[in-house]
């Protein structure tokens, strides 16, 4: 465990999330997500952690462990098409993870994925979170729409409102 990471951790209360997207941002991500979706039949998630609690931290957890827990708790995996994605940011370091279902991850594949997370990164350096957010939705739905195209006939299979843990 290092020193920096523990004090930034510490340093983040939940509240820090809420800073960086307020209302009013959530409902602006949620109605990007809505949108993406009816032109793919793919499922997107966004979910934001201000930061880890004491007992991951002490384990080192990172950020991709992280995400793949959310993905496992949100159920982004139980999709009909095996194309869920979720966006995972962990506030308190800055560090996005993109974690994709084995049906789209497959014809999209890891380095398109980490593109979309270092690009998105820069702007939440930049202080830019929700235009992060929806630039990063927007990139993750051109996936979608190359692999799974047409609008979502299956129906809306996840929520569409981000998620603050």
């Amino acid at each position: 465990m290092k020193i920096g990471r523990l004090v930034r951790h510490l340093l983040a209360p939940p509240w820090t999330a809420n800073r960086a997207f307020p209302a009013a941002a959530l409902t602006r991500i949620e109605d990007a997500i809505r949108k993406s979706e009816q032109r793919h039949r793919g499922q997107i998630r966004f979910a934001v952690e201000a930061a880890l609690e004491p007992g991951a931290l002490w384990r080192d957890t990172s950020a991709g462990e992280r995400a793949l827990e959310v993905f496992s708790s949100l159920r982004v995996w139980d999709t009909e098409n095996n194309n869920g994605v979720l966006v995972y940011l962990l506030l308190a370091d800055r560090d996005v993870e993109i974690v994709a279902d084995r049906g789209i991850h497959a014809r999209a594949g890891a380095p398109a994925w980490e593109t979309i997370c270092r690009e998105m990164e820069a702007d939440f350096r930049a202080g830019r979170f929700e235009h992060g957010v929806i630039d990063g939705i927007a990139k993750v739905s051109r996936h979608l729409e190359a692999h799974f195209p047409g609008s979502g006939t299956s129906g809306n299979e996840m929520p569409d409102r981000p998620v603050m843990l």
